[in-house]
């Protein structure tokens, strides 16, 4: 059968204390929306609504770059979650298959599990996912028969007995669409908030003689995020979930606490990456690397036995190929460098092809924007560039080639050559000495005035 999302997406998040929609708040420098469009293309969903409301716009242009097909509603007012998922009945008008509604504040939530729910429709016309809690405070409680779920006590509701349950509720469900929207048209408003409630439902299916169960998740996967503080915490799961795997796929962190590292972070077995190193979106590492120290990776491929930091930068299309050695305040742009090529210290390359077995030496620039556009340096292999060279792009230096250290290259150089671009220096007796006195003189006198 075939199953279509509804996210909702459409609360501020008072408690964020933020301009930005809740769900547009990143973990693990991914919005929390896009975590929850992730988990539920496990499904393979024919359709995928998202419910939005405050920064509907913005919010439709994330979830837009992560489905261009996925479709947008608008709930114009916050009147509960029921309301809400009643605002994804046009967008799914026709479509006969499972829903299964997602948060798009809880981006936890593991590709098992919603498999698991829709396993259990099969069964069943309505379910529900729990968790055993560690701490239940003030959770609706699940209050089952067997597999079979009775009803939902809000705690406020709950007796002794009741609030003594662990099993409690995430709000998350799975429902043929037909069925849902069926139920959601007799959830009523006759509550302290005025608002319709999603876990009416199960009451409503119960006394209808629907079948209803609960399937059961651990906790962290419904760890929703509500404040700043709920978001560090989120972060902070993640990032342990995701060193731990890292350890386990033969990765060494030598500070693993001190490692960042975003939801798409790939890294290779034998890989070493030493202490205080932040990976950003769309970095793969390959086996046999080395990241040190203090570096910082983003959009970027570093391949087999390669060297990076401590102190680089890798910057958005940055292409190392294997054995490439980065060294310390090194920043590469969009730009490819060949195997065995070395770029060692303190500079900046952008825009830019490196040779194999090339040598760039230390405070090199290639001198990419004229303040309009960006242009290309292409160095050739095993040339070796002098320190303190600037490439003033376009253009290009030749295999074998070599420049001279402080030389500026305004044209292309051939292969073989050496480019020597510096002023004239020419040294001038005992002018130190008078400079040094006059400035001196100056000096003393400017302070007597003061």
């Amino acid at each position: 059968m075939s199953t279509a999302l509804v996210i909702l997406a459409a609360g501020k998040g008072t408690r964020m204390n933020s301009d930005i929609p809740k769900v547009l708040h990143p973990i693990a420098q991914v919005p929390m929306l896009v975590h929850a469009m992730r988990a539920g293309s496990v499904l393979e969903p024919k359709r995928t609504v998202i419910v939005t409301g405050h920064g509907a716009e913005a919010v439709a242009k994330v979830a837009r770059a992560e489905d261009e097909d996925a479709r947008i509603v608008v709930q114009d007012q916050q009147l509960g979650t029921a309301h809400a998922v009643a605002q994804a009945r046009a967008a799914l008008d026709g479509f006969t298959g499972d829903v299964v509604v997602l948060y798009g504040d809880t981006p936890f939530l593991q590709p098992d599990t919603l498999e698991r729910m829709i396993a259990a429709r099969a069964d069943n016309d309505l379910v529900i996912l729990g968790f055993e809690a560690a701490d239940p405070a003030r959770y609706g409680r699940l209050v089952m028969n067997g597999d079979a779920l009775e009803r939902i006590v809000e705690f406020k509701d709950a007796s002794d007995e009741e609030r003594a349950i662990t099993f409690c509720n995430s709000g998350l469900l799975a429902c043929d669409a037909g069925t849902l929207f069926d139920l959601i048209d007799a959830v009523g408003n006759d509550n302290a908030s005025g608002e319709y409630y999603l876990t009416d439902v199960v009451e409503i299916a119960r006394d209808r003689g629907l079948k209803v169960t609960a399937v059961s998740c651990d906790e962290a996967q419904t760890l929703g995020v509500n404040s700043r503080a709920d978001q560090a915490a989120a972060d902070a799961v993640f990032q342990a979930r995701a060193r731990a795997e890292l350890l386990d796929l033969g990765v060494t962190l030598m500070a693993p606490e001190t490692v960042y590292l975003a939801a798409d972070t790939v890294i290779g077995r034998d890989t070493v990456i030493e202490p205080n190193v932040v990976f950003g979106p769309g970095v793969t590492v390959e086996s046999g690397a080395t990241i040190r120290a203090f570096s910082h990776l983003e959009g970027c491929h570093v391949s087999r036995g390669a060297v990076v930091g401590p102190y680089a930068r890798l910057r958005p299309g940055a292409e190392l190929a294997e054995n490439t050695r980065i060294g310390n305040f090194v920043e590469i742009k969009n730009a490819e460098i060949a195997e065995g090529a070395k770029v060692n210290h303190l500079s900046y390359v952008g825009d830019a092809s490196v040779g194999a077995g090339t040598n760039i030496g230390a405070g090199t620039i290639t001198c990419n924007y004229d303040g309009v556009m960006k242009h290309r340096t292409v160095i050739g292999e095993n040339v070796f560039v002098g320190s303190n060279t600037m490439l003033v792009a376009p253009v290009t230096v030749g295999s074998g080639a070599m420049t001279a250290t402080g030389t500026i290259v305004t044209r292309d150089v051939e292969p073989d050559a050496l480019a020597v671009g510096r002023a004239k220096q020419e040294n001038k007796p005992g002018y130190a000495l008078k400079l040094f006195e006059m400035l001196k003189s100056k000096k003393a006198r400017r302070d007597k005035g003061a």
